[in-house]
């Protein structure tokens, strides 16, 4: 086989084609390798053929035949331009006193009520003489080690000295609350938003160039309405529940949210519940300092037949609420980016939203009017039946389910107490032998056989408190729904009681008259309105109402 020649026009085609893809000292040791190849004379060759001065080539020779190993750099150390840091030594100090004016510099920094960007600061630093790019501000910054940073909401204003400790009590509370199975929330107003064709904050997948229209100003007076989000948020089970409101944010509203809640989903969620507790903020509609925060709340207990207690965070720590966190945080990434354009985009959103934890929400709209300006009486608040607890009792206190009392005129009462709760005398129509469907004094006989078993009563002898309603009176509504197929509502309205407390009472009534065998079979004859009720017992002619 003859020797291999290659031509000149051979190197530079291949050398055209493999030295761009290479380093500096790369090329050198390729053409240093084709030069020793070539024997004498191949340094000039590959020289002309790469275009290189016959120095390179010759550099790449020594440095193979140096048997230096191979090296992680292509400059040997100390090569290339020199940092114009070290060129110009007071350019460090000078940035660093334009963007640190009070511990550096000058207080009176012409940047000091500018925004501080690498742009204006390498400005700054030529004005001083210094030649500097934004680029190399960018990279000095970053080696002083500064970033880009937001502001940090940490600062909490004026501390109370027992800010930790309520921290824990209220920590202490809930899970106490949780371990005997009573139902714990958390409650707080949202942002309250304009409803319309407003900027939402947050970005939203859509197609490029065709970002959803809003309008450039978010005025008032733009608005179809607006929405006022109270939040009920339950941390043993993870759920959510809003009541949107439209009107104002006010301490019946806040109330109206949490009876609403309770109707609609606590009480199935908690039936046998016989405390409730309440977190929540210092301020606003469930303030600590609120009056018809507290007799709101009063009323609310009496109705549904719980002891609630509040536990107010200290003023200045709201955000450490856990429905901030665990439900509106949430609720907001949910509509990021999105138009509140009508209520039901708001309640639908609300009520979509759930985590990877399982969370579920569900939201309602409360279109009910609820003006500010109601003021609330020393009498009306004296009438509270509030117990404050020993610590911190304006933080902490626990309203019991008794009827708000105010001074009879006549000094006369339409209840006794008695040991199984409070005998009202205007329910005593429900004990007509008529309507129970037993004979006279057989419901004084039932009483004293169920007092024994009737545990909601001994629940609440024990709390110190008496039933809101007597043993007695239970069982005659028990009966009446029984025999007459009376519907809640129509009790309610009869009896002065939430339909959510009544179906409670029935349940538990219902289950102790089934379980000693006097529960009684229902009758052919339904009452289903107030008036068929009393024209039955007045014993009209003509009653003829049949299932």
């Amino acid at each position: 086989m003859g020797d291999f020649v290659v031509t000149e026009a051979e190197l530079a085609a291949k050398f055209s084609v493999v030295l761009p893809h290479l380093d500096e000292r790369q090329r050198r040791l390729v053409l240093g390798a084709e030069a020793r190849m070539l024997g004498h004379g191949g340094g000039r060759v590959v020289a002309r053929a790469a275009g290189v001065r016959e120095a390179t080539v010759s550099r790449g020779v020594t440095e193979l035949e140096s048997g230096a190993p191979p090296v992680g750099r292509v400059r040997r150390p100390g090569g290339g331009r020199k940092r114009v840091a070290e060129i110009d030594p007071g350019l460090v100090p000078a940035l660093l006193a334009l963007v640190e004016p009070d511990e550096r510099g000058d207080p009176e920094s012409p940047l000091r009520w500018t925004t501080r960007s690498t742009r204006n600061l390498a400005a700054a630093l030529c004005d001083q003489g210094h030649q500097v790019s934004a680029d190399v501000v960018a990279d000095l910054l970053r080696e002083q080690g500064f970033s880009l940073q937001a502001n940090a909401k940490t600062l909490e204003g004026k501390q109370n000295p027992d800010r930790d400790a309520q921290f824990r009590y209220i920590n202490d509370q809930v899970k106490t609350h949780q371990d005997a199975g009573e139902p714990v929330v958390s409650v707080d107003t949202k942002k309250k938003e304009l409803i319309g064709q407003f900027a939402n904050a947050g970005r939203e997948w859509c197609r490029k160039g065709d970002p959803v229209q809003v309008n450039t100003h978010d005025f008032p007076s733009s608005a179809v309405g607006k929405a006022i989000p109270y939040g009920i948020y339950d941390p043993t089970s993870n759920a959510g529940w809003v009541n949107v409101g439209t009107d104002h944010d006010t301490a019946t509203f806040a109330v109206a949210s949490l009876r609403r809640w309770w109707v609609s989903s606590g009480v199935t969620a908690y039936p046998e519940a016989t405390h409730l507790l309440i977190t929540a903020d210092a301020g606003g509609s469930n303030s600590y300092r609120t009056r018809a925060w507290k007799t709101e709340l009063a009323a609310l207990a009496a109705e549904i037949g719980l002891q609630i207690t509040v536990c107010h965070f200290p003023p200045g720590t709201s955000k450490w609420n856990a429905i901030e966190h665990r439900l509106f945080s949430h609720i907001s990434t949910n509509w990021r980016g999105r138009p509140l354009i009508s209520h039901d985009v708001i309640i639908n959103t609300i009520a979509a939203t759930t985590t990877r934890t399982g969370l579920s929400v569900a939201a309602h709209l409360d279109t009910g009017t609820y003006p500010t300006g109601v003021t609330v009486s020393d009498e009306q608040l004296a009438a509270v039946p509030i117990t404050r607890h020993d610590w911190h009792g304006e933080w902490n206190y626990t309203i019991s389910p008794e009827p708000l009392t105010s001074t009879p005129e006549s000094g006369t009462s339409d209840t006794t107490t008695t040991s199984t709760g409070r005998q009202r005398d205007d329910l005593l129509w429900l004990h007509a032998p008529e309507l129970t469907g037993l004979p006279p004094g057989r419901l004084d006989q039932l009483v004293t056989a169920l007092t024994p078993k009737d545990q909601a009563g001994r629940r609440a002898r024990a709390n110190g408190r008496h039933p809101a309603t007597s043993l007695a009176d239970r069982i005659a509504i028990t009966l009446q729904k029984q025999r007459f197929s009376t519907p809640l509502t129509v009790l309610a309205e009869l009896i002065g009681i939430s339909p959510a407390a009544i179906a409670k009472a029935i349940k538990r009534t219902h289950a102790l008259l089934d379980d000693t065998d006097h529960l009684p079979e229902p009758t052919a004859t339904t009452l289903t309105t107030a008036a068929d009720i009393h024209e039955f017992i007045s014993g009209a002619t003509g009653f003829t109402r049949e299932r």
